[in-house]
Parts: C-alpha cells; structure tokens; sequence
C-alpha cells in the first residue's frame, strides 16, 4: 500500500513539473518553460524584442514555424490587428506543452 501511494506521489510530482520547450529556428537555441506558461521570458531569452508587454506595439511578433497547436488560442489584442496562428504576439501566448519553433 505504501509503494502504491509512493508510485502515485510520483506521477503526480511529474505531472506538475512538465517541461514545454521553445526554439528559435534562427539561432537553433531552445528553452525550456514549464507547461501553461507565458512564452515571454524564453522568447526574451532567445532574442525576440519587447517593449510594450500588452500586445499594443508589435515589436514581439514572431512566426510560428511549427507547434502552433501547443499554444493558447488568440487573444483579443492579436485579433485586433489580424493575426493568425501562423503570427502571434509573443508577449500574448501561452505554451500548452510540447514544442514551438519561431521565427523572428
């Protein structure tokens, strides 16, 4: 009985601490993020610009080469200025999990 709730203990512990991954296509650097995050940090870490944070300024805008489906759906402020799936604000999405190669 003790090894059971061990076991799942385990699981449990993975299942909090999972890692979703972002690599720039241009550099072939990749970041690790946990699952249901931001992207901004790791963008910012490998090169992407900021300046406004709120989706106003545009200076974050990346192309998703591949693992669109892993991010979060778009916000108001990309439908706003007519991005796609394909061209997302970076200071707007959230990895779900998985990986996201981008283009900047």
């Amino acid at each position: 009985m003790v090894v059971l709730r061990l076991i799942l203990l385990i699981n449990i512990l993975k299942r909090e601490n999972k890692m979703a991954t972002l690599t720039s296509k241009k550099t072939k650097k990749s970041t690790e993020i946990k699952d249901n995050s931001y992207i901004r940090p790791a963008a910012e870490k490998l090169g992407v610009p900021f300046a406004c944070n709120v989706g106003s300024c545009g200076s974050c805008m990346i192309d998703i080469v591949k693992g669109k489906e892993n991010l979060s759906e778009l916000t108001q402020a990309e439908k706003d200025v007519g991005l796609n799936k394909d061209r997302r604000f970076a200071c707007q999405c959230k990895i779900k999990s998985g990986e996201v190669v981008i283009d900047f």
